[in-house]
C-alpha cells in the first residue's frame, strides 16, 4: 500500500507523545464521526484518522511505521514487518477502550489484560427531521431511520441501523426539538440510554412561505378585484377559506388572517400578499381596453412618487 503521513493525519509532530496522540484521536473522532459530523467526506476522513491512531498508538508499528524517514517522499511502498496484521486485529481502532475515550472522552479502568465492569449512562443525541408544512396542522407519525454507535458483548463499538415511529404533534414548529426518552446512545454495563431530540424543519412549500409562527402566501389580484374588491377562496395549509379583499388593494398590501397561521399556543397568522396580475393585451378587443383606460386615467401618474 502506499505510504501515508500519519502525522499529518492526525495533525501532532513526529516527536509526539502517545498522550498526544491519544487526544489528537479523541479530538477527530467526535469531529468526524459519520452520525454525528456535518463536515464533508466525514466518514472517509473518520476512516482515516482511525488508521492513523491504529498505527501511531502502538510502540511497534510507530517504530517500523518511523524507519522509513523520509524515504515516503521518493513514493516507496510502505512494508510492514511480520505479524503487521496480526497485531492490527487485536488493537485496531474499535478496541473499546479507544473508541469509548474518543466518543465520551474517557477511558476504561482495569490492568493486567483486563478490564473492569463499570456502568455509565449513554450519551444525548441530536438529529434533524424535516416534515411537510401541512403537518403542523395535524398529529402525524413519522418514520425515522437511525445509524448509531452501539456497544457489543465485547465492548467493541459497531454501528446499528434502526427504525423509529416518531409522533409529531400538532401546532408543532420550525426549530421546535422534540425529545424521546432512552433513544439515544446506548449505555455501558446497566446505564440506561440516553435520550434522543430531534429539531423539526419544514420542506420547501412551493405555496407557502414561514416567518416564526406566520404563513404568507402571494395572493394574485386581476386589477378589476384590486380596485373594485371581491370576494375569492384562498388556498391554506388547514383548507380552503373566504376571503374579502378590499377596494382599491395595492400590490404588497397584507391581508391578515388572524390566528390562521401555525396552531401553536398561541396560533400565528395567515398573511395573503397582493401581486396585481394583468391580463395580456393579446387581441384587439383587449388592446382597445387598455387603450380606453389609458384614455380615462390620463392623468394617473403611477411613478408620481418617483420625483420624475
Amino acid at each position: 500500500m502506499q505510504f501515508k503521513d500519519y502525522y499529518q493525519t492526525m495533525g501532532v509532530a513526529r516527536d509526539a507523545t502517545p498522550d498526544d496522540i491519544k487526544r489528537a484521536y479523541r479530538k477527530l473522532a467526535r469531529k468526524y464521526h459519520p452520525d454525528v459530523s456535518k463536515e464533508p467526506e466525514a466518514e472517509a476522513r473518520f476512516k482515516e484518522v482511525g488508521e492513523a491512531y491504529e498505527v501511531l498508538r502502538d510502540p511497534d508499528k510507530r517504530a517500523a511505521y518511523d524507519q522509513l524517514g523520509a524515504d515516503w517522499k521518493s513514493g516507496q511502498e510502505f512494508r510492514p514487518p511480520p505479524e503487521w496484521g496480526a497485531r492490527s486485529a487485536a488493537a485496531g481502532p474499535t478496541d473499546f477502550s479507544d473508541f469509548f475515550e474518543a466518543l465520551y472522552g474517557r477511558g476504561t479502568p482495569g490492568g493486567s489484560g483486563e478490564r473492569t465492569r463499570f456502568n455509565l449512562n449513554g450519551e444525548d443525541q441530536h438529529a434533524r427531521l424535516v416534515i411537510n408544512l401541512e403537518d403542523a396542522w395535524k398529529e402525524t407519525t413519522q418514520t425515522l431511520t437511525l445509524r448509531s454507535p452501539e456497544f457489543d458483548e465485547q465492548g467493541r463499538v459497531t454501528l446499528r441501523e434502526r427504525t423509529l415511529n416518531v409522533r409529531i404533534p400538532r401546532g408543532v414548529r420550525p426549530g421546535q426539538h422534540i425529545r424521546l426518552a432512552g433513544q439515544g446512545a446506548s449505555g455501558i454495563g446497566d446505564g440506561k440510554r440516553g435520550d434522543l431530540y430531534l429539531e423539526i424543519g419544514f420542506r420547501q412549500h412551493p405555496l407557502y412561505r414561514i416567518k416564526d409562527l406566520d404563513v404568507y402566501l402571494d395572493l394574485p389580484l386581476a386589477p378589476w378585484e384590486a380596485a373594485l374588491g371581491a370576494s375569492l377562496k384562498l388556498p391554506t395549509p388547514d383548507g380552503t377559506v373566504e376571503l374579502k379583499v378590499p377596494p382599491d388593494t395595492p400590490a404588497g398590501r397584507k391581508l391578515r388572517l388572524k390566528g390562521r397561521g401555525i396552531p401553536a399556543n398561541p396560533p400565528g397568522d395567515f398573511y395573503a400578499v397582493a401581486q396585481i396580475a394583468l391580463p395580456p393585451a393579446s387581441d384587439p378587443a383587449a388592446t382597445a381596453v387598455y387603450r380606453q383606460m389609458s384614455e380615462h386615467f390620463h392623468a394617473y401618474n403611477p411613478r408620481a412618487g418617483l420625483g420624475v
